[in-house]
């Protein structure tokens, strides 16, 4: 089977050689350069209108390097490039997509069965390549890892970065390999019954080797602004092309690379007050271009608007959105920091706690003040639970700590297990990041291979941000070695601690494929209950259409809970999963930092 996803933009070889369009509305004049080094051969580009560009060459081949030359000066990169080896200031290469050689038979697996693992490729291992990568992926099968969602990959500027700042969203990152290296990589997941999401950011463009502005102002707004620096223009004057460049990035991903879903980098800076809105649009043509597949579409938005999400596969909708509200209440509840977005849950956390395992996203609509507190707390009602994802640790809350800590050094040793355990076994999808399933020591920390002033910004804007905290010795985002540092090693899954925690997120995940996962379909939204427990402990009820009920005893405290009868779960209720919880222990007394689930019909008095 071969896979190649036709598109208005780029480049495409035909029976007679290439054919080349570029979108330069500002442009006087283009010309096709191919050809390396600084004297190119150059053939003029014909205006086709509507501030389209287009050159034929006949007897081009795959592997031609080519640029575009603006006004006989700025050559660029093709903006839809599927290859740029030497990154983004370097030219393009002519790929022919229908080459890799596709499996059958692959559809793809229900949303209902995903166990997300997202790992950023460059420091996955140490090779930090596609190749390597995929040669971890049985590891992760083996686990009970459904799923493998992937950072960013579009290309950026320098050799490292966390890939946020993609510039040539078509082209995969050099350093990571080829275009063919990472469909080999989504080929072998398939191979081995695993799912692939791909981060993509459609809200900004990276600040090196974008050269948009030269030749098409049109993408960016003129009267709207993102944390990044201006919106991108989705709702404007020249907008057309501009969402039509996104939404076919998208079908790209999922038709030529085979990927089962994408999760869509906060969309709460997608700024559309058009018609109808791009995230909308891009939803349709994604599951019209996927018809026959199981293709997951996910959300960051930290808005917490939940009017894109469906409950079902649903042409407009999405299947689910990062559930910030769950990492970041879980995080108060046990670790007690309270600053920056931490400040909403610091009041009544266990409160809180139990309202997120029942009712799913806690605060809608607020919007936050830059980096800190909400501006306004409302509850919000209760949502279906498979529409979130929930975590204990991702790429953004740990990276964006001064020293990248992950939770394992933030809390005591036996409680440490006790927030990724909480994340795999609740009705929503269940997220881990990588090396959280041996429980990894090393930091995961912000870093951007980027050179003169705009690393002196970065450099300063840490400190600005982080001086509080000693500021002084913060890691330099812009090193090799801040990156080389953030990679965990997975030699400490093998021996002690990390094997022992291993061995209990498989275990884990053995329980939820055999409790939870079968029985997704039966949830009834809004009938979930939690009662308070003491000061550190809850007792959750999720509940299900055939009366049905999975139960969560929980206690946060060091010290042992005694509870009450009437707060316990049914007295035939079979064994779940347990942490830290004696075999034939009192079911009054609750050990500390230890959780126990059951399951079992509910009993009506």
């Amino acid at each position: 089977m071969h896979c190649q996803h036709e598109m208005p933009f780029g480049a495409r070889l035909h029976g007679r050689g290439a054919a080349f369009r570029l979108w330069a509305p500002a442009a006087r004049q283009v010309e096709l350069a191919t050809g390396r080094g600084d004297a190119p051969e150059l053939r003029a580009a014909q205006s086709a209108g509507d501030g389209w560009w287009e050159c034929t060459l006949p007897q081009a081949a795959a592997g031609l390097p080519y640029r575009w030359r603006i006004d006989g000066g700025l050559l660029v990169p093709d903006p839809a490039s599927r290859d740029n080896p030497e990154g983004p200031h370097g030219p393009s290469v002519l790929t022919d997509p229908a080459a890799f050689a596709w499996d059958d038979g692959w559809t793809g697996r229900p949303w209902q069965d995903t166990v997300l693992y997202e790992l950023h490729v460059g420091t996955f291992t140490p090779e930090g390549t596609f190749a390597a990568a995929a040669r971890r992926l049985q590891a992760l099968a083996d686990i009970g890892i459904t799923a493998v969602e992937l950072m960013p990959v579009a290309s950026f500027g320098g050799k490292f970065g966390w890939g946020y700042d993609g510039v040539l969203p078509f082209a995969p990152h050099q350093a990571y390999g080829s275009p063919d290296d990472l469909k080999a990589f989504v080929q072998q997941a398939h191979r081995i019954g695993l799912m692939v999401f791909l981060d993509v950011v459609y809200n900004h463009f990276g600040p090196d080797g974008n050269y948009l502005h030269a030749y098409a102002p049109d993408f960016f707004s003129k009267t709207k602004s993102s944390p990044w620096g201006a919106a991108i223009n989705f709702d404007g004057p020249g907008s057309h092309w501009v969402r039509e460049f996104f939404i076919e990035n998208a079908v790209y991903w999922i038709q030529e690379f085979r990927f089962d879903g994408l999760r869509l980098d906060a969309v709460h800076a997608i700024s559309d007050d058009g018609p109808r809105h791009v995230l909308e649009e891009l939803s349709e043509r994604v599951r019209a271009a996927s018809a026959g597949r199981h293709v997951h579409l996910v959300l960051e938005n930290e808005d917490n608007g939940y009017d894109h999400l469906a409950p079902q596969p649903r042409a407009g909708r999405f299947d689910a959105q990062w559930n910030d509200d769950f990492h970041h209440v879980v995080h108060v509840a046990m670790t007690g920091e309270t600053q920056r977005y931490y400040h909403d849950y610091g009041a009544a956390p266990m409160d809180l706690l139990a309202r997120c395992f029942t009712h799913g996203m806690l605060f809608e609509g607020s919007k936050r003040h830059e980096g800190g507190a909400r501006k306004d707390v409302r509850a919000t009602p209760p949502q279906p639970l498979t529409t979130l994802v929930n975590f204990a640790h991702n790429h953004d809350q740990v990276g964006n700590r001064a020293r990248g800590e992950r939770l394992a050094q933030l809390l005591p040793a036996e409680a440490a297990a006790l927030p990724t355990l909480l994340a795999l076994l609740t009705p929503a999808i269940p997220m881990l990041f990588f090396g959280e399933e041996w429980g990894a020591a090393e930091p995961f920390l912000y870093f951007a291979d980027w050179e003169g002033e705009l690393r002196d910004a970065v450099r300063a804007g840490r400190k600005r941000e982080f001086g509080h905290e000693g500021g002084s010795d913060l890691p330099d985002p812009c090193s090799r070695t801040t990156f080389e540092a953030s990679r965990p090693d997975p030699v400490h899954s093998r021996v002690g601690p990390g094997a022992q925690r291993l061995a209990e997120v498989r275990s884990a995940l053995s329980a939820r494929r055999q409790w939870i996962t079968p029985r997704q379909g039966l949830l009834l939204t809004g009938k979930h209950s939690a009662q308070r427990i003491g000061d550190r402990g809850l007792s959750v009820q999720w509940r299900y259409s055939d009366g049905a009920m999975l139960c969560l005893e929980l206690n946060l405290g060091s010290q042992p809970l005694h509870v009450e009868p009437q707060h316990l779960g049914p007295v035939e209720a079979q064994h779940v999963f347990s942490h830290r919880w004696p075999a034939g222990a009192d079911r009054g007394v609750w050990p500390g930092h230890a959780a126990r689930w059951t399951f079992g019909q509910e009993i009506t008095l």
